[in-house]
């Protein structure tokens, strides 16, 4: 096969392949796996439901449908609070269509450890905010996803983090360092404390604002790096290497052709 033979020379002539961008790191005796990504490298996106309407749920599921696609795909990682029917539980935006309204009110769960947040992606930035103040900048994401609590907020803890809580779970979030140009997504390995996930992102991660995804069904995949969720997913999130136009050419020619 041709391809074969080519599709590895691409790699190395014109970048087509990319290289690992996930790592392990320990952190205050907690390990974690991280993905730090240059947001002019990148393009982030959510994803819930494939071309049939229906849930993708699980994540290998999301990921076999964009190497179908030749998406050249870094990370897909759970999105967001989710209900048993694995609808959003608060604001939810795909392909600049919000499928879902932002929630403000109190309740119970980590959702509603108030102030919560949302990660958003707009004109090609991604930021995450506390979520009144997201909407008194009046935004308008491509792609968005609530959820909560918030992790840190301009630099501070969230208030009610408790550096020697007994709640110690799977943990996995998202931030973004002050001048937008380095997104992170990480997940504990072990159980963590909410204070421990926090200062992780606020002193090792250096992101001024850090969002809660979720907890003990947390998810990731990347090349070498993954953790399988042991129960259907919401919200997920997506994020794929940019190509120029004619890489992105070659890289479809090259999975498509063969001879004998």
């Amino acid at each position: 096969m041709i391809t074969a033979i080519l599709f590895p020379l691409s790699c190395a002539l014109f970048g087509l392949c990319g290289g690992e961008v996930c790592y392990d790191l320990t952190h205050n005796r907690n390990d974690y796996i991280v993905c730090s990504f240059r947001a002019d490298r990148i393009s982030v996106s959510t994803r819930l439901n494939d071309d049939s309407g229906a849930a993708f749920g699980r994540i290998g599921r999301l990921q076999q449908h964009l190497q179908q696609n030749n998406s050249p795909t870094l990370m897909i990682m759970n999105g967001g609070m989710y209900h048993s029917d694995l609808s959003p539980v608060g604001l939810y935006v795909e392909g600049s269509q919000q499928q879902k309204t932002i929630s403000t009110k109190p309740g119970w769960g980590n959702f509603h450890l108030l102030p919560n947040g949302v990660f958003f992606v707009e004109n090609g930035k991604s930021s995450v905010l506390e979520t009144k103040t997201y909407l008194s900048r009046k935004r308008a994401p491509d792609f968005a996803t609530q959820s909560g609590p918030m992790l840190v907020i301009d630099g501070r803890l969230h208030h009610r983090f408790l550096k020697d809580s007994d709640s110690l779970k799977i943990r996995n979030g998202v931030g973004v360092s002050a001048d937008q140009k380095t997104l992170h997504f990480a997940i504990s390995k072990g159980n963590v404390r909410f204070w421990d996930f926090g200062v992780l992102f606020r002193d090792q991660l250096k992101t001024p604002n850090a969002l809660f995804l979720d907890g003990t069904v947390s998810g990731i995949w990347s090349k070498n790096h993954t953790r399988t969720s042991w129960r259907s997913l919401g919200p997920m999130i997506v994020v794929v290497r940019q190509q120029p136009l004619w890489q992105r050419a070659i890289y479809a020619a090259l999975r498509h052709f063969s001879v004998p």
